[in-house]
């Protein structure tokens, strides 16, 4: 009787732990739904009453049903990013650029360890950049050019040393753009029309961080 619960717990346990995930990563996508206004209808069929989020347009998942890419470039959304994205740990792909979304760029982004591209350019993002981004270790793409944010440059976002495609121009972002790490290989369109942006810093010749910069 013993080893016959133990068999089914063996079974059963996966199975679980597999709805578990998808009903989190679920309320995660269904926060964001609630968050922002859709005049396209676009999430429609993002159902809460449905157990697994991988039946939904615009969203693609792995063989465990765990979300992996959330593509909703140019759809025509209004609103705000919600925290509750952080909680797909296994997104690679997060493309909600060209919409009209307003808002931060939240901190809990930085705990997406297997982000691979963060496109949220062409939007009205306000606020900085959260440090915490430096996190993203597998980080290729990062594209938040063409939105209003403000504040400095992290320095932190050096160590992302997979880093390739670095855009945050035409924002208003000051201070002295860092010039280390992977950052070296970033000529100045990636930072152009921040007319508050000076640099690069070179060989501390200027002040990393400029008084006023906010």
């Amino acid at each position: 009787m013993a080893i016959w619960v133990l068999f089914h717990l063996f079974v059963l346990l996966p199975l679980l732990s597999s709805t578990t995930s998808a009903n989190t990563e679920g309320d995660a996508l269904y926060a964001l739904r609630r968050a922002v206004n859709d005049p396209e209808n676009v999430l429609q069929s993002w159902d809460p009453t449905l157990v697994d989020p991988c039946t939904w347009f615009h969203v693609t998942c792995d063989s465990d049903n765990r979300v992996t890419r959330l593509d909703l470039g140019n759809a025509k959304l209004s609103g705000n990013l919600v925290p509750q994205l952080g909680k797909l740990e296994r997104l690679q792909y997060l493309e909600l650029y060209m919409n009209s979304l307003v808002g931060s760029v939240p901190a809990e982004l930085g705990g997406l360890k297997s982000l691979v591209s963060l496109d949220l350019y062409h939007n009205n993002l306000t606020g900085t950049i959260p440090p915490s981004l430096s996190k993203l270790s597998n980080l290729r793409f990062l594209r938040l050019n063409s939105n209003k944010l403000t504040g400095r440059m992290p320095r932190e976002l050096t160590k992302l040393g997979n880093l390739k495609i670095l855009d945050v121009s035409n924002n208003d972002l000051c201070g002295t753009i860092p010039t280390s790490g992977s950052f070296t290989k970033f000529t100045e369109e990636s930072f152009v029309n921040n007319p508050r942006l000076e640099g690069p810093e070179l060989m501390g010749f200027v002040r990393y961080d400029i008084g006023g910069c906010k």
